[in-house]
């Protein structure tokens, strides 16, 4: 049976939750990511994939009266993102359970946003799907080897609605950012593909020659 044309849109309304970490980190990486479909692997893409596919093949078990969901399918249609979630934890039993989302990630805490809207997403596409409050999840970081507790609190959500519908935004135009080169161009897979640096400089003339034309 066919979905109907008003679910269909709605389907096609939704974006990967992996996407708005990377339009955080760096619009144009999101763009040539999900847009433009490029991809390339370094040594730290590499270990992250092997680190989420080692822990995304593990079955689901109880410890200590939790019982650990692994590699679960997400998906909001009030957010508009669908994804999934590396560990859901239920805490409770039965109706009364209660999902606590962990993500994993190779390196350690970052000073940005990135990681935690990326979690917040998933708590928000949690509370749609279960029907209850999920007020915190964890990051569980490689280097430190411990969780970082994120409370989902209203300045965090915001920042996750608002970056849903940037990137949803950013999909439906089908453009891709102008690069602009900073030190954590380094660490980007995509740096060969992208040219941050001499494109960058190229479109800054091209945008002095539109000036002078103007003036």
């Amino acid at each position: 049976m066919m979905p109907e044309p008003k679910a269909r849109e709605e389907e096609d309304r939704l974006v990967p939750i992996s996407a708005l970490q990377h339009y955080l980190f760096c619009p144009r990486q999101c763009a040539l990511i999900h847009v433009e479909q490029q991809w390339a692997e370094n040594g730290a893409t590499a270990e992250g994939r092997i680190l989420h596919e080692t822990v995304d093949a593990g079955l689901p078990e109880r410890r200590r009266g939790v019982k650990i969901l692994r590699a679960v399918p997400l998906r909001s249609f009030l957010l508009g993102v669908f994804g999934k979630a590396d560990v859901v934890e239920l805490h409770g039993k039965g109706e009364m359970a209660r999902p606590y989302p962990v993500e994993y990630k190779r390196g350690s805490p970052k000073p940005h946003r990135a990681d935690e809207v990326q979690l917040c997403a998933q708590a928000l596409c949690l509370e749609e799907m279960f029907g209850c409050p999920v007020p915190e999840g964890a990051l569980f970081y490689g280097r430190p080897h411990r969780r970082t507790i994120v409370v989902f609190d209203e300045n965090l959500r915001a920042l996750t609605r608002d970056i849903a519908q940037t990137v949803q935004a950013l999909f439906a135009s089908g453009q891709t950012p102008p690069p602009v080169w900073r030190k954590a161009c380094g660490q980007c897979s995509l740096e060969e593909m992208c040219q941050p640096r001499r494109l960058e400089k190229k479109a800054s003339a091209h945008a002095w020659f539109l000036k002078t034309l103007e003036s």
